[in-house]
């Protein structure tokens, strides 16, 4: 239910969301109250607007990534790196029958990195599917292939395929490390994800160092056209958001 209630939530998370919302509210009451109309209008629009500028995207793209610091030890070995999974485009590698990664697929190129310079001994994917349907792509699955063709030997990858969200990431992994006994640990995943990541394994009483990838927030200053709208930036700024949110339920929910 959570899954499901959480994924709901993100539509209603998302500025493109608000602004549809605002504009079919204001089209609805224009013959009624023309001037409130006209006014949830012009918001709807000026919603857009703004969350499609690169300053408020990049902006709320630094605040996420402010807490991500990595604490990687490369003069050590660690018994395992954990991949967190969220870089496979499932509906595109069913289409292709090839493996279609989002932006976050620097999670799993660090992660090889870590283990073919012998840094790691082990590396555990986890990742599962929201997929209800038999036979459904699972992801942990589909990037352990890779790691093969890649040639990295079977018996060093671990696949977790069974979590669907970042609690259940850290509850699945901590199962296995328990199992392997391994203490030293390395997690890998996204900036803006990293903080939340974290605290999740921390509550569970792991304590893994941490490497951070896929950093997107930029330096800023006015140039060219930017003030411009772009889908690109509705897009990361709505992630952002996302994320935020997410924080802030896991702290209410002490998951985190």
């Amino acid at each position: 239910m959570f899954v499901f209630l959480s994924k709901l939530l993100d539509l209603l998370l998302a500025p493109l969301s608000w602004g549809l919302l605002l504009v079919t509210v204001g089209l609805l009451l224009r013959r009624r109250r023309a001037r409130l109309a006209v006014g949830l209008q012009v918001l709807g629009l000026l919603a857009l607007y703004v969350f499609s500028t690169e300053p408020v995207a990049n902006g709320l793209q630094r605040w996420v990534e402010a807490g991500a610091v990595s604490t990687y030890r490369p003069d050590g070995v660690y018994d395992a790196v954990i991949v967190l999974g969220g870089m496979v485009d499932a509906d595109a590698t069913e289409r292709s029958g090839l493996p279609e990664y989002t932006l976050a697929v620097e999670r799993l190129l660090r992660g090889f990195e870590v283990v073919r310079e012998g840094r790691a001994r082990q590396l555990l994917i986890s990742g599962g599917t929201l997929d209800t349907r038999p036979g459904a792509l699972v992801e942990a699955e589909i990037l352990a292939k890779q790691l093969r063709l890649w040639g990295i030997p079977s018996e060093r990858i671990v696949t977790e395929g069974r979590s669907r969200n970042t609690r259940e990431n850290a509850l699945e992994s901590e199962r296995i490390i328990r199992e392997k006994g391994w203490t030293k640990l390395l997690l890998v995943t996204s900036a803006a994800h990293m903080p939340r990541a974290l605290g999740t394994f921390q509550v569970l009483g792991l304590k893994p160092d941490t490497l951070v990838v896929d950093t997107r927030a930029h330096e800023w200053h006015p140039r060219g056209a930017w003030w411009q709208p772009r889908a690109s930036n509705l897009s990361a700024g709505t992630d952002a958001m996302r994320e935020l949110f997410g924080r802030w339920v896991y702290r209410l929910r002490g998951w985190a």
